[in-house]
This record gives C-alpha cells, sequence and structure tokens, in this order.
C-alpha cells in the first residue's frame, strides 16, 4: 500500500528558519492530527506537500512516485481561504471538479443539498466551507491535506466534517490541522505537534505540554 513520505523539509522567510528538517509519514487509513502554535509552520509545511510552495529542500514521495511539483491526482490540499469561484452556481462546480460518482454522493449530503441552485456567493462561511471539503474528499487523491477546516463554522458543519473525514479516512490518508487540538484529537488517529521548525510525536496532552503548545 502506498505511503505519503515527507522528509528533510527546510524553508526559510528571509532570516526566518520556518522549517527545520521536516520528517512525517501518512499511510492510508490515518488521519494525522497536525498542531501548534500560529505562526509555527503548518500552512507552510501542507503548502509545501501539496506542491504549491517551494522549499529550501524537500523529499515527499508516495508509494514509488517522487513528488516534485503539483500532483493533483495523488494529494489535494484544502487551504484556509475559500476557493469556490463567485456568481457560479454549486451544483455546477460540483460537476466540474468531481467524477460523476463524485458529484452524485456530494449533490446528495442532507447540507448540500439545499444549496445547490444557489451561487457560491450566496453561501454562509460554513456552508462554502463543507461544499469545499466535500470537493476534495471525494477527489480521485489518495491523500487529502486540510488546513483549519473547523475554523468559523457552526456545530453542525463542524460535526458533518468530523464525520466525512473519518469515514473517508477508510480508503484516503488525511492531514489535519486546526488551531484548537481538541477539534483534532477526536478524529486523529496519529497526532504531532510543530516545535522549533520540527516535528513531535503526542501520545498523550502531557506531550503538548511538553513541547510548549498548551
Amino acid at each position: 500500500m502506498s505511503q505519503l513520505h515527507v522528509d528533510t523539509v527546510l524553508k526559510s522567510f528571509g532570516d526566518k528558519q520556518v522549517l527545520t528538517d521536516v520528517y512525517l509519514t501518512c499511510s492510508i487509513g490515518e488521519i494525522i492530527g497536525l498542531v501548534g502554535r500560529n505562526g509555527c509552520g503548518k500552512s507552510t509545511l501542507l503548502k509545501i506537500v501539496f506542491g504549491s510552495l517551494s522549499a529550501d529542500n524537500k523529499f515527499i514521495k508516495v508509494g514509488n512516485s517522487i513528488i516534485n511539483g503539483l500532483h493533483h491526482n495523488l494529494i489535494k490540499y484544502l487551504p484556509q481561504s475559500h476557493f469556490l469561484p463567485n456568481h457560479i452556481k454549486i451544483k455546477t462546480i460540483i460537476n466540474l471538479f468531481c467524477s460523476n460518482e463524485g458529484a452524485i454522493k456530494i449533490s446528495e449530503n442532507p447540507l448540500v443539498k439545499p444549496l445547490l441552485n444557489k451561487n457560491s456567493g450566496q453561501l454562509s462561511g460554513g456552508e462554502k466551507r463543507i461544499v469545499e471539503i466535500l470537493l476534495i474528499i471525494y477527489s480521485e487523491a489518495k491523500y487529502i491535506l486540510i488546513d483549519e477546516p473547523f475554523n468559523g463554522v457552526s456545530p453542525i458543519f463542524r460535526e458533518e466534517i468530523k464525520k466525512l473525514i473519518v469515514e473517508n479516512s477508510k480508503t484516503k490518508g488525511f492531514i489535519v490541522t486546526d488551531h484548537d487540538y481538541r477539534n483534532v484529537l477526536k478524529i486523529a488517529t496519529r497526532t504531532v505537534v510543530m516545535h522549533d521548525g520540527g516535528i513531535k510525536e503526542v501520545k498523550t496532552t502531557d506531550d503538548l505540554v511538553r513541547w510548549g503548545y498548551i
């Protein structure tokens, strides 16, 4: 079974070293919770893994395939900012982004059904987020990177997002960040914390204290 393997990732912005020799793996069936203080480099790491941001050094592969740039059929990334195009109906966006099978699954979701004939500009932040997450999850990519999916969404959307991630982790691997570690711990099969530009394994909440996160 293919594994996402991230190794020797270095990234600096000017004189500031943000990532220092990061090592991380994710397998199909895993939900990796990636936590850390604001500005510690979580989003930077996900963008580098996805390929939308260059690194000073990196080694990334999925199975035997070495990833040097954007590799949309293997890895998908959900940024913190919304990406749905404005003034286009949700059902049109779904059909453009997804295969027929994926489009059917998304369109049948009870939270999405009432939105199908609305333009994306008419949706609330939570409604946009649930559509965006479904588009990413039901893509053909085997590894899904999700950045702050719970931020600013109502409890009903938050719980639906958690359920979707857990259900789809049977056939995909996930790396999920959130500013509130409790959201991540509830669904993660393994949790890591970013500390001084590197990755530390978290076994208990005591480790979050040990590595200066809480």
